[in-house]
């Protein structure tokens, strides 16, 4: 009666070492709902594995992994003198690397907690957080210096925009520029061989590359999501069926599926495409939610299947044409989900 998640567990757990083996100091990120698979069972693994450091989103995320993990825990989103990132355990402060990303938030931090250890986020293309060269520049050099706490520089790098490698040189000259106290640099979205190519042109820096999806999701062969056939029902065209009393287009079966809403099944999240053909596909997807044909992420014998109406909160309606075969009560199907959108009701690894 289930979503759920399956992991071949020899083939997922190969897969995750031999990134790490191949990822000289790699900080596993387990932030959100762990990639589908949990923040805890995620901070779990990065255990087994030996790193010294994992990445979490946000400071509500730390009591999740802090039990689990007995490292250090890097939060990306930035430190604000407000919110929970005032009230930390002790033992888990003394753990965790704040990220920093205003100058003022630097002087509010130390304040707060003078032994407190933090990265200094710059500003890169993403425009999201971080200081420019320009306020780098502007820091307390002789109070950095001073301080135990500065634990390196943070780079958030964009998505599929070509080659990394100018625009990482670009902010480490800023860095070496404005003479602050660090040659350690953790970095998102590098390929391994913008790492290897910043390695050698930067020997005397430390790159301390965050890595999720390509850590937990890298090998997609190792894992399936399948849901629970909960009820199967022969429908005629013209009968109606379902919340808003739609009617059958044609004959077939309405097949009653585990997995809705809830679980985050039909619930898209922009893809950020803007091609003509991407907005021609949102329209079509669009006139077809008008008629309820939207074709939906279950597939059996290997074709999609379209939704009969639009997800429910913990079940989905599919409608099967007359002649594809039905699938009996308690069959599983296959669903394709997008790991980081979805709760699944269990997560089981061989």
């Amino acid at each position: 009666m289930t979503l759920t998640l399956s992991v071949d567990g020899d083939r997922w757990r190969s897969h995750l070492r031999g990134v790490v083996d191949r990822t000289p100091g790699i900080v596993p990120v387990v932030k959100g709902n762990g990639y589908g698979f949990g923040a805890g069972r995620l901070a779990r693994k990065s255990q087994w594995l030996g790193v010294d450091t994992i990445a979490v989103g946000t400071y509500v995320e730390l009591p999740q992994v802090a039990t689990r993990f007995d490292g250090d825990l890097l939060v990306l989103t930035p430190w604000r003198p407000f919110g929970p990132a005032l009230d930390l355990e002790p033992a888990v402060a003394k753990r965790v690397v704040h990220t920093v990303s205003r100058a003022e938030d630097l002087a509010a931090l130390r304040a707060h907690d003078p032994q407190a250890r933090f990265v200094l986020e710059l500003l890169t293309s993403m425009q999201r957080h971080g200081m420019t060269g320009r306020e780098l520049r502007s820091l307390d050099l002789d109070a950095l210096r001073a301080s135990a706490g500065l634990d390196g520089i943070a780079l958030h790098l964009p998505l599929e925009q070509g080659s990394h490698l100018g625009e990482v040189r670009r902010l480490l000259n800023d860095v070496v520029g404005s003479g602050v106290p660090t040659r350690t640099v953790w970095v998102s979205h590098l390929t391994a061989t913008e790492l290897a190519t910043l390695r050698t042109s930067y020997a005397d820096f430390t790159i301390r590359p965050r890595t999720g999806t390509g850590l937990w999701l890298g090998d997609r062969s190792a894992l399936r999501v399948t849901a629970t056939v909960l009820d199967a029902h022969p429908v005629e065209r013209g009968d109606a069926f379902g919340y808003r009393s739609r009617t059958a287009p044609k004959s077939g079966h309405l097949l009653i599926v585990s997995g809705g809403t809830a679980h985050g099944i039909g619930l898209e999240a922009p893809t950020g495409e803007s091609s003509l053909k991407a907005r021609a596909a949102t329209l079509a997807r669009g006139g077809l939610d008008a008629v309820g044909f939207v074709r939906s992420p279950y597939s059996i014998d290997g074709k999609q299947r379209r939704f009969a109406e639009p997800p429910h909160m913990q079940a989905s309606m599919l409608f099967l044409p007359s002649g594809a075969r039905v699938p009996q009560v308690g069959d599983r199907i296959d669903v394709r989900v997008r790991y980081t959108a979805t709760t699944f009701d269990e997560v089981t690894i061989d």
